[in-house]
């Protein structure tokens, strides 16, 4: 197949190496390009770092107080968060293996009630559920969406050469269709199946004519759905 990953580098491109891996042509657009932020935060005890993105530890990669935080216990939701943790230098680390369900769920369970530090985006939906533990959010990254589409990729939206299109995130799916308006695509745009990580993320791309969604949050489910189509 011919297909069109939005997902933000560096992300993006291993996605775009196991698809092709698999034997699919595969076109690369980011829809977003991640910032990081010189977050400040209160000097307390904390009971553990929490991260719902693996930009979280990217960002943090490069903070001033980075082998501070990477001493204390992290919490993250899944594993892509849990290995980009581990390589900005936190060494103990656990996954809820799952969403922000799972994760608050984890969080949840846990007996120590000290504040938590809570290392999320700029833009984020909601806020993080740890039960009675107190949470400081601070801001790590920013999600700078993209304006255009790469020339490749407008020129195969036009031509109605993709086949399909993978979204790991709404925002990515906005972004996407923000392109095509631009680009006067938009009605092409809407005709490859849209491969989406959950319903939320499918949200934006009503109009679509064809949306497959993975059975679980995840990039290995996603390639999964994909290969069953």
């Amino acid at each position: 197949m011919r297909l069109l990953v939005t997902r933000p580098l560096p992300d993006g491109e291993r996605t775009a190496g196991v698809l092709r891996a698999r034997g699919h042509e595969v076109l690369m657009a980011p829809m977003l390009r991640m910032e990081s932020l010189d977050g400040a935060f209160a000097d307390q005890p904390y009971a553990g770092v929490v991260m719902t993105s693996a930009n979280a530890a990217r960002a943090i990669a490069g903070h001033p107080r980075r082998a501070a935080l990477a001493s204390l216990p992290a919490f993250a939701v899944g594993r892509h968060t849990v290995e980009a943790a581990r390589a900005a230098g936190f060494r103990e680390v656990r996954s809820a293996d799952g969403d922000r369900h799972d994760l608050a769920a984890l969080l949840r369970g846990r007996a120590d009630r000290r504040p938590l530090l809570y290392l999320a985006g700029e833009h984020r939906s909601g806020s993080l559920d740890a039960g009675d533990a107190p949470v400081l959010t601070v801001a790590a990254y920013r999600a700078v969406k993209a304006e255009r589409f790469p020339a490749a990729v407008a020129n195969a939206l036009g031509a109605g050469a993709l086949e399909g299109v993978l979204h790991f995130s709404r925002r990515t799916a906005e972004a996407y269709l923000d392109c095509a308006q631009a680009a006067g695509l938009l009605d092409r745009a809407l005709v490859p199946v849209h491969y989406c990580l959950s319903r939320q993320v499918a949200a934006p791309l009503a109009a679509a004519g064809a949306i497959r969604i993975a059975p679980r949050p995840d990039e290995e489910a996603l390639i999964e759905l994909l290969a069953a189509s």
